[in-house]
């Protein structure tokens, strides 16, 4: 037999996002899937190709990958943000080509990426000085360090894993990421702490450093988390997840 149905706005009645991830990326999901566990929130997620070498060349590839793989979100489905989970990337393209590479899809959604997330958010906390941790090879590391100090920040501390292999990266401890953080704070005056890089698991220790140093840390992931819910108007304070979401944006 055949039954009767009836529809309604379906799961992203608040908001549908959706979030572009590395082929080779561990740590961007299950952290997003702590932070996004909303009512009426939907997100969705696509891979793009990428190989494991972090290197400007292979970063700067992924620009002509981003609307195919932006392509493959459902058809039918209205997004209100979508995100551009690379953090190395954003700084190699540029948040513009990025955003304006997503549009050629999905023209009326608004783009972020952890680029563009890390300065918000170091704005909305009135963030001056930064210490900053990557995983990145130092010509990566530069690079990203250029972009924030063009965006008006100036960088207090620096250190970095330097380590060129993205598989070797969503395995470093979280420890030792929170002893990084800790020893860059220390290293100069500063106003928060930005750990970047959406593979480096930093989620579970943001409130623990924070409390070391006491000043805000801004992870890749996190802030690119709250800069997209943030966008499409949700403004909840969620603090387990790091001073940052006190913040409304």
């Amino acid at each position: 037999m055949k039954l009767a149905f009836d529809t309604d706005g379906g799961i992203g009645t608040r908001a549908t996002l959706g979030v572009i991830v590395l082929e080779a990326d561990e740590t961007l999901e299950p952290e997003f899937a702590r932070i996004m566990a909303m009512e009426a929130v939907a997100l969705y997620h696509n891979r793009i190709p990428m190989v494991p070498e972090v290197r400007p060349e292979t970063l700067a590839r992924m620009e002509a990958d981003l609307p195919a793989t932006a392509r493959q979100f459902p058809e039918a489905t209205k997004f209100d943000v979508i995100g551009y989970g690379c953090t190395s990337a954003s700084s190699v393209i540029g948040s513009d080509r990025v955003a304006a590479a997503v549009h050629t899809v999905h023209p009326d959604a608004q783009v972020t990426d952890p680029l563009a997330a890390l300065i918000a958010a170091g704005r909305a906390l009135g963030a001056e000085r930064l210490g900053f941790v990557t995983p990145y090879l130092p010509e990566v590391s530069q690079t990203m360090r250029e972009r924030l100090e063009a965006a008006g920040f100036s960088i207090a501390g620096f250190g970095s894993f330097e380590e060129g292999d993205d598989r070797v990266v969503a395995r470093i401890s979280e420890a030792a990421i929170a002893e990084a953080a800790i020893r860059v704070a220390g290293a100069a005056p500063c106003d928060a702490v930005v750990i970047s890089c959406t593979n480096l698991r930093c989620l579970t220790i943001i409130p623990e450093v924070e409390a070391q140093i006491g000043r805000p840390v801004l992870s890749s992931n996190q802030a690119l988390a709250w800069h997209m819910l943030r966008l499409a108007g949700i403004t909840e304070s969620l603090p387990q997840f790091g001073r940052l979401f006190a913040v409304a944006g």
